[in-house]
């Protein structure tokens, strides 16, 4: 088995190709689109930068897996499906709880589905495949979103915004339906009964301190050093320091666009009759008290 990371600058998000070095076959997991906010343009580069890479490895991608419904990136699943038509696009079964909430939270369409539909796969908990000498577990692991799961292939784990290098913590739970105690079970029952040696792959690294860019540990530095959650850190001091700092957080930059593109397996918005897609963009108004 080999690995290889993409790390994008501007979400600081970490993608990977993990491949069979006889077959080739490959797995992309958490691939980013590029989306400039101020101009509302879609851009490529980080999807190309990973095809290229496939094409000159001569791999080819059987699968496409999300971690969850990402609301700091767009998802670039259906430039893989374009570039490789046989990828298989996975997420957790649990998608059609987020579908489920932010089709109400945006209004959209009544005849958009929240079965998840729009994937090709939806893993049940724990369920296991198989690639060529890649084995796949999908352990479930809610708390940032109930829908969030992380991928064991062989010795590796890929977590995504379950948690990050040990320096920085874990995954914030402040987003419809989070849960800081389904976090720290996800965790604690989920990640750390796995083999300390097992290589725990992150999808996001904020380099704290200014620091180098770090995305790979292991199991068992993260149950000795993790700073937010270790194997000794009890749950009530979890949910309190947890919710504590998830109070005083804004939301991601590109939440808004990234969900309706992410719940919707990577489609963009269709156009409308002016050949056009739009972004829908909830309106808050505050009240100003002048007492």
């Amino acid at each position: 088995m080999k690995i290889q990371h993409f790390f994008d600058d501007q979400t600081f998000s970490l993608s990977y190709i993990v491949w069979d070095e006889e077959t080739h076959r490959a797995i992309v997991i958490d691939p980013v689109l590029d989306y400039d906010q101020a101009s509302s343009t879609i851009s490529k580069n980080s999807i190309k930068e990973i095809i290229l890479f496939l094409k000159e490895n001569k791999l080819t991608v059987h699968y496409t897996l999300e971690t969850h419904a990402h609301a700091d990136h767009l998802s670039s699943a259906q430039e893989i499906k374009q570039a490789f038509s046989e990828a298989v696009l996975g997420i957790g079964q649990h998608i059609t709880k987020v579908q489920e909430t932010f089709k109400d939270i945006f209004n959209l369409d009544k005849n958009f589905p929240t079965d998840g539909g729009q994937f090709d796969k939806l893993f049940e908990d724990n369920e296991t495949f198989s690639l060529d000498s890649l084995n796949i577990r999908v352990i479930p692991t809610p708390g940032h979103t109930p829908a969030c799961c992380s991928y064991l292939i062989n010795n590796a784990v890929f977590t995504g915004d379950t948690l990050f290098m040990p320096d920085y913590g874990t995954g914030r739970c402040d987003f419809p339906q989070g849960s800081s105690a389904d976090l720290y079970d996800s965790i604690t029952k989920n990640l750390y009964t796995l083999d300390d040696t097992v290589k725990v792959y992150t999808a996001h690294d904020y380099m704290p301190n200014g620091r180098e860019l770090k995305f790979q540990s292991t199991i068992g530095e993260q149950k000795r050093t993790n700073i937010q959650l270790n194997g000794k850190t009890k749950k009530e001091e979890f949910l309190e320091f947890r919710n504590k700092r998830d109070s005083g957080l804004k939301a991601p930059k590109l939440l808004l666009p990234s969900i309706q593109v992410n719940i919707n397996g990577g489609h963009l918005p269709r156009p409308e009759n002016n050949q056009i897609s739009y972004f829908k963009i909830p309106l808050k108004v505050q009240e100003v008290n002048n007492e």
